[in-house]
């Protein structure tokens, strides 16, 4: 899909684009595909999706990609930014007949040069357990039992839509469906040979969860029931504690996973979510979909801080760039402890790893009076084919402290004139000033971190679903909302908050304006440090690793973008 422009330079296919850290190049000989390196017709068919793993292979060269293009999986050493990549020797490769691949995700704690344990999630709703370095399938979960033609599967005949280990485990691991059920299974147990019954564990608002009865152990586990629709996507935290859960009736739920209970909630502004993403220490959220928006929820008071506006269509991956999140000494006078401390929150920007960003960020109290500056990198990607970068700083994590002599780029955008309360926002790159609204609303309780009223607000609320077409055109006479970013307002009395405490089943349209979806104007509108058209076709990847970035399409190219210094002379 081509984004839209009004020029050849606006639909040019960017190979590099620069950012304060320098320029961002893509490295064509790195570019991995099918063996052909011919288009895929990716009409009908899944979303690519990447994987990687590092088998500490003792050579150097340890990474190792998997991919899914149509009815075939790949798995082939990751050269990255060092050597270009070799098409014609796949260390695995598979063709499918009758479904396809959808998802896949490695077991980084079991990886070694000789083996990896690899889960594959198909189109027709089973999973597969793979060895790809040995070529071996060791395990089937929810295959098809009966005789033909009356074969069906036991547990969930729906598209599997995301599988992930569960952090920290060899054996369990979790499955998506587009029937808006999560399975939890463990690789030693069987799934029986009859369908399986469930016993009610929990239940909360809009979901449930199961545990399978039989006198035996076997799988599934667990049955979460979450939402209404496809349950599009979930991540876990970076401690493992946290599942976050994207759905297509547009909510972002987040749960305790061991205590299986509602952490918050989140309304996009309009239609389904389709990604979620973690902060590297675990305290913000990035969630992304058909309002062609990124939006930015604090998991420590579980509110929306800021919503991104750049993409044209769709947004189909956020991720958080561990490597370029940094933190900074901002004011040596602010900061009381040990030379010891000090020394250890002094990073150099660009230098960071996942691991000491991670440990540096932990130790940072959000009710500290803040003696760092904090800036954290995150990026989406889309189906207008556009790569975005997003800088979230302290102006916008902490609008009520002053602000820091130091600006870290943020562009922040406002419609409006400053309301009382605004924090105004400088924009060292091109040196103009913006406004961004931060004033917070308060309820009766208390202020809007407040635990109880998010409590009952979630409560109160029991079915939500994107606006029909019948209430837009009745409020607005708009036209409906496909890939333009039109993006109404819809009406909202002061009572609506009541209203939700108070009402069974409520109107999708007055969650606009409260705590679960605030207003455009009410949170401040970031735009991206850059946003480049990188393809022809619509984007399904993007993931940060330490020397580069890697992107793939719907066409079936991954591509590696080099970053500043990462280039390899020998190319």
């Amino acid at each position: 899909m081509a984004a839209e422009g009004g020029g050849k330079e606006m639909n040019e296919i960017k190979t590099q684009f620069t950012t304060r850290e320098g320029v961002y190049k893509l490295l064509t000989h790195s570019e991995y595909s099918r063996p052909n390196r011919v288009p895929f017709n990716s009409q009908g068919s899944n979303p690519v999706k990447v994987s990687f793993v590092n088998v500490n292979d003792q050579s150097g060269n340890g990474d190792r990609i998997c991919f899914n293009v149509g009815r075939e999986l790949y798995f082939y050493i990751y050269k990255g930014v060092r050597k270009a990549a070799d098409l014609s020797k796949p260390i695995d490769k598979r063709i499918y007949k009758g479904t396809q691949p959808t998802c896949h995700d490695f077991n980084h704690l079991t990886a070694t040069a000789e083996s990896v344990s690899l889960l594959v999630g198909f189109s027709a709703g089973q999973v597969q357990l793979i060895d790809p370095i040995k070529k071996e399938t060791s395990k089937l979960f929810n295959e098809e039992v009966g005789i033909l033609p009356v074969n069906y599967r036991l547990i969930d005949k729906s598209r599997v839509t995301c599988v992930k280990w569960v952090p920290g485990s060899e054996s369990l691991f979790l499955v998506s469906h587009a029937s808006g059920n999560m399975y939890l299974y463990n690789v030693e147990h069987t799934c029986g040979t009859t369908a399986p019954h469930y016993q009610l564990l929990k239940q909360g608002e809009n979901y449930s969860v199961h545990t399978c009865k039989s006198k035996s152990t076997r799988n599934p586990l667990l049955k979460w029931t979450v939402g209404e629709g496809a349950l599009n996507e979930f991540a876990f935290s970076p401690d493992g504690k946290f599942l976050a859960c994207v759905s297509q009736d547009g909510f972002l739920r987040v749960f305790n996973f061991d205590a299986v209970e509602l952490h918050g909630t989140m309304k996009s502004y309009f239609g389904g979510l389709l990604c979620v993403c973690w902060s590297p220490d675990g305290k913000y959220i990035v969630a992304g979909g058909e309002d062609d928006l990124v939006t930015v929820w604090s998991f420590l008071d579980c509110r929306v801080i800021a919503r991104g506006h750049g993409h044209k269509s769709w947004v189909s991956v956020v991720a958080f760039d561990h490597y370029t999140t940094s933190v900074e000494e901002s004011d040596p006078m602010e900061f009381s402890g040990s030379d010891e401390d000090f020394q250890d929150q002094m990073i150099h920007f660009g230098r960071d790893r996942a691991n000491s960003t991670q440990s540096r960020l932990s130790k940072r109290n959000s009710t500290d009076s803040r003696p760092v500056s904090v800036t954290y990198r995150f990026g989406s990607v889309g189906q207008d084919t556009q790569l975005c970068l997003w800088d979230l700083t302290e102006d916008i994590l902490f609008p009520h402290l002053p602000l820091s002599r130091t600006r870290t780029h943020t562009n922040v955008m406002n419609a409006t004139s400053p309301p009382a309360g605004a924090t105004i926002i400088t924009n060292t790159s091109t040196g103009t000033t913006t406004t961004a609204n931060n004033t917070n609303k308060t309820g009766s309780g208390g202020g809007i971190g407040s635990g109880i009223m998010d409590s009952a607000i979630a409560t109160g609320v029991s079915k939500f679903a994107t606006l029909s077409l019948h209430d837009r055109k009745e409020r607005h006479h708009e036209k409906d909302h496909k890939r333009n970013h039109s993006m109404g307002h819809i009406s909202s009395k002061s009572s609506d908050k009541l209203n939700l405490l108070t009402k069974a089943k409520t109107d999708p349209a007055k969650t606009l304006g409260t705590l679960l979806c605030p207003r455009m104007e009410d949170v401040p509108l970031l735009e991206p440090l850059i946003c480049k058209k990188i393809a022809h076709e619509r984007l399904t990847v993007l993931i940060f690793l330490e020397d580069c970035l890697v992107t793939a399409c719907q066409e079936g190219f991954i591509c590696t973008w080099a970053r500043p210094g990462k280039v390899v002379s020998s190319f």
